[in-house]
């Protein structure tokens, strides 16, 4: 990845942060905190890993991407937004009862929704449906999905992941984001799901344990997972619940609360800032 491309990429990540503070603000309510923990590898599918054109958000041939921890919907339609399949404008409708941006992501309104999601567990199932399904078609396309480390505490989820190995559907990636915290705090405390990555190697992934906020990191994973054969590939990263703004970082009370007015200005000086600091780099 050249100095150039990073770049890029830190800049469109900052975007998508803001989109997340603007829909959230907009909506008082939704999920920013493992929105913004996301949304730098919502920013690298979208804008560097997945084979996808905004303006045919149908193409039979495009990447799949699955949402499977729906609530984080806020961090995806920014990326979607910024990427060009429907207007940044809109953003701050999310949640409103005239908007087609609703509270977790619809595949029947939103462009470049691949599944409609929401019931934490499901998403992952839906995603090693499609991995298969295209094998069984003989199509190329990958398949990605996002979990959140919460949501790893699904039995289906197991399921899901018993069946890629299976099927060795090597063109499907697990994205877990391990943020540490859910709704109800510590996810080790609540119910852990540790170890992680041992789990997902028993259940016959290949596993790539990175910084969820390392564009080069990321990069050499998701090169890697298109490297494998044979097996389904699971990137683990470890992130910062409500990364890019203080006072959400690390803190579970973020993980489903919308900022006021006077948080939202905060919010959005600190991301300007820091997409002033990343432009004169």
């Amino acid at each position: 990845m050249t100095s150039s491309e990073k770049k890029q990429l830190q800049m469109e990540a900052c975007k998508v942060r803001m989109g997340v503070i603007e829909s959230t603000h907009g909506a008082k309510a939704g999920h920013p905190g493992g929105s913004l923990s996301a949304a730098d590898v919502f920013t690298y599918l979208y804008f560097k890993e997945m084979n996808i054109d905004p303006k045919n958000p149908k193409w039979e041939e495009r990447d799949r991407f699955v949402l499977s921890k729906g609530h984080t919907a806020p961090g995806l339609y920014a990326a979607l937004a910024n990427r060009g399949f429907f207007p940044v404008e809109d953003l701050p409708t999310l949640r409103h009862i005239d908007s087609y941006l609703q509270g977790h992501p619809n595949m029947n309104t939103v462009p470049g929704v691949d599944m409609s999601t929401g019931s934490l567990g499901q998403g992952v199932s839906v995603a090693v449906g499609m991995a298969l399904g295209a094998k069984y078609q003989g199509k190329t396309y990958r398949v990605y999905t996002l979990l959140g480390d919460g949501e790893i505490q699904e039995g289906q989820v197991w399921e899901a992941c018993m069946a890629a190995s299976h099927y060795k559907l090597d063109n499907l990636c697990v994205i877990v984001d391990n943020n540490g915290l859910q709704i109800d705090g510590d996810i080790a405390k609540v119910m852990s799901p540790y170890p992680i990555v041992d789990k997902l190697e028993a259940f016959g992934f290949h596993v790539e344990a990175v910084d969820g906020h390392d564009f080069e990191a990321l990069e050499a994973a998701f090169r890697k997972a298109k490297e494998v054969k044979g097996a389904p590939t699971a990137i683990v990263m470890s992130t910062t619940k409500g990364k890019g703004v203080s006072f959400m970082e690390n803190n579970a009370g973020w993980h489903g609360k919308a900022p006021n007015d006077q948080e939202y200005a905060q919010a959005m000086d600190e991301l300007k800032a820091l997409m002033a600091e990343v432009e004169g780099m």
